[in-house]
């Protein structure tokens, strides 16, 4: 626990993190031997990793428009934001709407600490050391709620982090919880793992030795996170064929990524 109560884990170097494994993966430089071992393992089991994790953040990048475009929303709640990757969500929203507020959540210190060198310190960013699994703590964190108000709309991204949570974890119930703190009009973006399109017991048993494991999930139980919401076009798909912008590459088929955007109920 940090000393406002939320959950959140100590540095660890000496199991991979996802987050850390996400950033080797994507080319970045904040990981160390563990995770570039892991990343390298699982590039292996999965040969599409690598364009299936920038398909995932073209998914995000598309959808973080759409919400603020045409879904009018000038705040977002990033959990499990992971390590800063260019362009992030504040910067992908300002390109659209420069007074959109966003708070990033993360249980990993190093995210922390490359958040704070990068965010602005004008109020319309923040970052703390939060759960996913205590999301009731998350609604309640004066850190948030500085920067949301959930008596507005507000855009949740839950990208690439459920598929953290164990069924053991109840993630349909947690992913309830903080619906149900959203007001009429907010909206959920989420994109979560699935061994749908190919066997990906290989890529498990590289997260099993990771301070997280890996579960995957159908398209029917992934999109049972989105019941309150109205899925909008078009619907739950492979992340590379979510309104794609550009032409999918070669071997998107494989991509074992759902994403999805959808608008809570009035």
């Amino acid at each position: 626990m940090t000393g406002d109560g939320v959950r959140a884990e100590k540095i660890d170097t000496s199991r991979p993190h996802p987050a850390r494994i996400y950033d080797y993966l994507l080319g970045g430089k904040d990981n160390y031997e563990v995770d570039q071992r892991a990343g390298d393992e699982l590039a292996a089991a999965a040969p599409e990793v690598r364009i299936g994790l920038r398909a995932n953040r073209g998914f995000l990048r598309r959808a973080v428009r759409h919400v603020v475009a045409e879904g009018g929303v000038r705040q977002i709640l990033d959990i499990g934001t992971g390590l800063p990757t260019s362009p992030n969500v504040h910067e992908i929203a300002h390109e659209v709407a420069p007074d959109v507020r966003v708070a990033y959540v993360d249980n990993d210190p190093i995210v922390k600490a490359h958040g704070d060198a990068l965010l602005s310190s004008d109020g319309t960013t923040s970052i703390l050391l939060g759960d996913l699994r205590d999301p009731r703590a998350l609604v309640d964190h004066p850190g948030i709620r500085q920067v949301i108000d959930f008596g507005e709309p507000v855009a949740l991204l839950l990208v690439a982090i459920v598929h953290f949570l164990t069924d053991a974890d109840k993630p349909e119930e947690i992913v309830a919880t903080l619906r149900d703190a959203l007001p009429s009009g907010s909206y959920l973006v989420l994109s979560h793992a699935t061994g749908d399109f190919a066997d990906r017991t290989a890529a498990q048993a590289v997260y099993n030795k990771a301070s997280a494991s890996l579960n995957l999930r159908s398209h029917a139980e992934v999109e049972r996170y989105f019941d309150g919401f109205d899925l909008i076009e078009p619907g739950l798909a492979q992340a590379p064929f979510w309104r794609p912008d550009t032409p999918p590459p070669p071997g998107s088929e494989l991509i074992g990524f759902y994403g999805g955007v959808a608008r809570k109920r009035d």
